[in-house]
């Protein structure tokens, strides 16, 4: 149940003193304006560091410094066994096994060599559902998957795209664009919130609708984890793959995390690109020909754990642990809601929030549509120390991410474009 919203400076304060993670901001470097901290709506984009990253790199480096070669079985955190850190914490963001969790390269990357795992076409069954306007980066990936099969992407991509001049889509037209594909259907390529117009897609709807006609449900949830908690083992998705930079405060090009099913991930008869690292550590080191994957996630691992590319997510983990994904989400939707109840008294700015309004529809972000003046509106808020980004062509994503965003700051942002336009 939300809370009677008030348009007034003293309720947001009042929301912050009875907000049980408000103390969680203090853990965070904001970026100044005027020597004071910058509002910050900008984690959907690059998450804020935490202040324990810089203890977290220091001790590698005197790892590094002290042991050497050595570092990899001894020291606090033997580097061996780096991303083995990790696992317990994204199960529990993206509701999976341990088993089916690992992290390593890049987002895009990983989502390469996954499709390349799932993606076996036939003459008959080789086509990929995505959203139509996906981040351009999974836009490539499956243009060029398709492509390395000799097929061309016209044939092999249907791209779903709202109808009747709507912003959004909806669960029903994708469900029915799957069934209409049917036995043609090989993947479904979603991301799972939208970047653009911050939607929140119905996973499970979405993986059942693959399963009934054959086809493998993959998700690229950048902009999901660490934001919304998820079930994906439960919802019986086949693979997904996420960036640690956003939500998960890992910093610029932090590595990735991917999830496989358990039903996959122990099914080493599953074709994939391999490397030492995901070889069975109990032949790992009789350097012998032969690839023998390990039986879980991790057998897609390919390069040795990227150390320094991992510290500040398992930093950053340690924080989202003690906050809890369900709790951080349960602000996010009353932070989000006030954010949007603010927006709609302004009267003398034309804009349109594009993200549904249903709480389950939608993350952290809402997206502001401008007809006119959008980037005008943009560098204004910059100027006037809102951290907002913008897409064109004439978006402004704002995201309160609950970790160290306040109700305040909700306010004061509402207080600027009131004030100033």
């Amino acid at each position: 149940m939300l809370p009677n919203f008030e348009a007034t400076l003293d309720f947001a304060k009042q929301l912050d003193k009875q907000d049980p993670l408000a103390e969680f901001k203090n853990l965070f470097h904001f970026p100044q304006h005027n020597n004071q901290p910058a509002i910050y709506f900008c984690g959907n984009s690059l998450g804020l560091q935490p202040k324990s990253v810089s203890a977290a790199i220091e001790t590698e480096l005197n790892t590094w410094k002290e042991l050497a070669v050595g570092g990899y079985f001894n020291g606090p955190n033997p580097w061996l066994h780096y991303q083995e850190y990790l696992k317990p914490s994204l199960a529990k963001l993206v509701g999976a096994k341990e088993i089916e969790v690992s992290a390593m390269n890049a987002l895009t990357v990983n989502l390469h060599l996954l499709m390349l795992s799932f993606y076996t076409p036939t003459k008959e069954r080789f086509k990929i559902i995505m959203e139509a306007g996906a981040f351009p980066s999974d836009q490539y990936a499956v243009e060029t998957l398709v492509k390395h099969f000799d097929l061309h992407p016209s044939d092999a991509i249907i791209e779903i795209a709202p109808l009747n001049g709507k912003k959004t889509l909806s669960t029903e037209q994708i469900i029915d664009a799957i069934d209409h594909a049917g036995n043609s259907l090989a993947m479904v390529l979603f991301g799972g919130i939208n970047y653009y117009t911050g939607q929140f897609f119905d996973l499970k709807a979405i993986t059942s609708a693959a399963h009934n006609v054959g086809a493998i449900a993959g998700f690229d949830l950048a902009h999901v984890t660490g934001n919304i908690p998820l079930s994906l083992h439960d919802w019986d998705v086949d693979f997904a793959a996420w960036c640690s930079y956003k939500y998960l405060n890992a910093g610029p090009g932090a590595v990735g995390g991917y999830y496989v099913h358990e039903k996959h991930a122990i099914n080493a008869n599953i074709p994939r690109l391999a490397g030492w690292w995901g070889n069975d550590e109990k032949e790992r080191f009789k350097m012998e020909k032969g690839f023998i994957p390990k039986t879980n996630a991790s057998g897609w691992n390919i390069s040795t754990a990227q150390v320094f590319n991992m510290v500040g997510l398992k930093a950053s983990l340690s924080i989202i642990d003690q906050a809890n994904i369900h709790r951080l989400r349960e602000k996010s939707i009353v932070l989000t809601a006030y954010l949007a109840f603010l927006l709609n008294q302004l009267d003398r700015i034309s804009f349109e929030i594009i993200t549904p309004d249903e709480k389950d529809e939608r993350g952290a972000q809402l997206s502001l549509y401008f007809k006119e003046r959008a980037k005008e509106i943009h560098n204004k808020l910059i100027d006037n120390g809102v951290i907002v980004d913008f897409r064109e062509p004439g978006v402004i994503r704002v995201a309160p991410a609950p970790l160290y965003c306040s109700f305040e700051d909700v306010y004061k942002f509402y207080e600027i474009l009131k004030n100033n336009f």
